[in-house]
């Protein structure tokens, strides 16, 4: 285990503020800093006030995994962080964060993809990742059927939503039933009492001329909405259980026929599922009976792995040391629309990596007698 590599790695795609720390498949620290309760106000994330949160956090989320990974910071073999997709602002204190820390203790920095992180994740819980893995990762910006023959290097994009994804379905039925913000987890909660079967809500794309493996849930919003302020413009009662649950099937049911569809018509015998929607119990109790009853072995991690964290990008920064994949340059930027068939930014100029052609872990950069006097300060 001494011999894995030791990586930190920093997620500020969003809301939250993430460090972990991992060496190999082992993780060490996950430090979370949220600032959901900010956003709660507005209905919604508010790109300014994260971003803000991002730079107050972020000190302190790190100091915190060091001490619970029981690791110094001159420990690390690297440093890993999101660099897209993502809000902008939120990506760009992350990286800038990466940068400094890097710099400052001579270690190479890893840019990688937010959602290819969500998928290595799994290896934390569940060991390595089978070549090829089916993913579907369904969060509040993204609803998507991934195939990954190597998470480092190779990730196709199957089918994503063509307009709302399914964690900001579940945020504007919240809102629709006056339940608050985030959506998801009061509206699983709630569902537990209703009826599934109560109300009748279309499936977006899923019709026999419909794109195989894209998703919709405008329409399924929509009709929700609908039906909602059609009780209420007649003074009916709203059946708020009901109603959630009913919503909450229809998502359901599309994301996991999808999903497992795009197993059998592939070959793939595994089926990870990943993002803040993973952590839905129904979700996972579907996907369990469908992949079983199709002969596909579902991994899904722990729900607090599968909403945006630190853990993630440190595990696909391990992997991408542990696979000699090259680093990222230092004038690397945010990229909030970086497409997930980049899992790593590597730099330009390296002669190899994103190729599949090892690298040297050794990384040694020049630093004047200022800049080493500030990181003995730092960093003894």
């Amino acid at each position: 285990m001494a011999d894995e590599p030791l990586v930190l790695g920093i997620e500020t795609s969003c809301d939250e503020t993430g460090v972990g720390i991992v060496r190999g498949h082992t993780l060490l620290a996950d430090a979370v800093a949220s600032s959901v309760d900010e956003h709660a106000r507005f209905g919604g994330v508010v790109p300014e006030v994260a971003s803000r949160a991002h730079l107050e956090a972020m000190v302190p989320t790190i100091q915190r995994a060091l001490k619970e990974a029981g690791v110094a910071a001159s420990d690390l073999d690297g440093i890993a962080v999101t660099a897209g997709p993502g809000l902008a602002g939120a990506l760009l204190v992350g990286v800038s964060a990466a940068k400094a820390y890097a710099y400052a203790l001579g270690k190479p920095l890893y840019g990688v993809n937010h959602l290819a992180s969500h998928i290595c994740v799994d290896q934390l819980e569940h060991g390595p990742l089978p070549e090829p893995t089916m993913a579907l990762l369904v969060s509040g910006g993204h609803s998507s059927l991934l195939l990954a023959p190597d998470i480092t290097a190779d990730v196709r994009p199957l089918g994503s939503t063509i307009d709302d994804a399914a964690g900001e379905a579940f945020d504007k039925i919240a809102r629709v039933l006056n339940l608050g913000f985030p959506g998801g987890p009061v509206i699983d909660r709630i569902a537990r009492e209703g009826n599934p079967d109560a109300i009748a809500f279309p499936r977006g794309l899923t019709g026999p001329r419909d794109a195989a493996y894209d998703f919709s849930f405008s329409g399924l919003k929509t009709a929700v909405a609908r039906w909602v302020e059609a009780k209420r413009a007649a003074g009916e009662e709203v059946p708020v259980a009901d109603v959630s649950a009913s919503f909450q099937e229809a998502v359901v049911d599309v994301l996991t026929r999808k999903a497992v569809r795009a197993c059998k018509d592939e070959g793939v015998e595994h089926l990870m599922i990943g993002g803040g929607v993973a952590a839905n119990s129904r979700l996972r109790a579907m996907a369990e009976r469908r992949c079983e009853d199709a002969g596909i072995t579902l991994r899904v991690p722990r729900p607090k792995l599968c909403t945006d964290n630190g853990a993630m990008v440190a595990a696909l920064g391990a992997e991408m040391v542990a696979r000699g994949r090259s680093a990222s340059a230092w004038d690397l930027s945010a990229d909030s629309s970086l497409p997930v068939t980049d899992p790593n930014v590597p730099d330009p100029d390296a002669d190899g990596g994103a190729d599949g052609h090892p690298h040297s872990h050794s990384h040694t950069h020049s630093h004047d007698h200022v800049h080493e006097l500030s990181r003995k300060n730092l960093y003894a």
